[in-house]
């Protein structure tokens, strides 16, 4: 198995950076990606149908002028998701044809205008695909140094295994946070652990911030008290809590703002005492462990 410590601790999503969000500028992309090395972010999370499959492109050109050494960055991007704007779909369906993915993969490329992805993902299991055929397309894309690790995102531990039998799967890209904790209960986390795969974490802070119900009011209540003994901001809180589990499983934010990415890179310095952990596990929960 290839290192995975190469990609860092907190990932930039990129989502809305181009016209599904924020509509950055090519400078702005720049000057984003400058603010994200800055501050430790050196992994870039992208998929082919962020902006209606015009993201990367959006993103490559940036990359292109940036001058940033390609050796510093990972870029990892995902593939699957047939969508019916952007492309001539009668309707949103999956496709994980072998030529589909390798054709994907140099689609990917020559929009992030690179010679490599660090990590290809699958971007939701279909009920239709066959491991042999994803196999075929993801060797081939290893041996010519199109990609250097591949993984999924949104795959159950079975789905995992399943592919498993035809390509190595080195990553896991779930939805994972303190209102939703899913994979550290179905097994997903466990998998990762033991057969050493990267996890990572898409909607880290989930409805935290997003919604006010008797769950999020009672996280805000322990997170104010948590913010203040160390001295740190609530989202810096959500992050730590996340960053101790054993799987490590690593956020991917997708905020733009220059002073929410400074303070999510602090939370990886950040070591919450083991009853404080759980103190966030039993707010989420709404009572004590059993």
């Amino acid at each position: 198995m290839q290192n995975t410590d190469k990609y860092s601790k907190v990932i930039a999503g990129t989502m809305t950076w181009g016209s599904w969000g924020k509509q950055l500028s090519k400078h702005g992309m720049i000057e984003l990606m400058e603010h994200c090395l800055e501050n430790g972010l050196t992994t870039f999370d992208h998929a082919d149908i962020y902006g209606d499959y015009s993201t990367e492109a959006d993103f490559g050109r940036a990359f292109a002028e940036s001058g940033i050494d390609r050796s510093q960055i990972q870029l990892v991007t995902k593939c699957g998701i047939q969508m019916t704007s952007g492309r001539d779909n009668r309707l949103k369906h999956y496709n994980y044809g072998k030529d589909y993915i390798v054709w994907s993969a140099e689609e990917s490329l020559r929009k992030l205008k690179t010679e490599y992805l660090d990590l290809f993902l699958l971007h939701r299991p279909s009920p239709l695909m066959h491991p042999l055929e994803i196999g075929e397309a993801v060797n081939h894309l290893l041996e010519s140094g199109k990609i250097k690790q591949f993984g999924v995102s949104n795959f159950t531990p079975s789905q995992v295994e399943m592919l498993e039998s035809a390509v190595k799967v080195e990553a896991n890209q779930v939805e994972f946070s303190l209102t939703h904790m899913a994979p550290m209960y179905d097994g997903t986390f466990d998998d990762c652990i033991a057969n050493k795969r990267l996890a990572m974490a898409w909607s880290p802070l989930g409805l935290v911030f997003r919604e006010k119900n008797a769950q999020t009011v009672q996280i805000h209540k322990t997170l104010s008290q948590l913010g203040k003994k160390y001295g740190v901001e609530e989202s810096e809180v959500l992050l730590a809590w996340m960053l101790k589990h054993p799987a490590v499983p690593r956020p991917v934010i997708g905020t733009t703002t220059k002073e929410r990415i400074t303070s999510s890179a602090k939370a990886i310095h950040l070591d919450l005492e083991l009853q404080d952990w759980f103190a966030l596990l039993e707010a989420s929960q709404g009572q004590e462990v059993p």
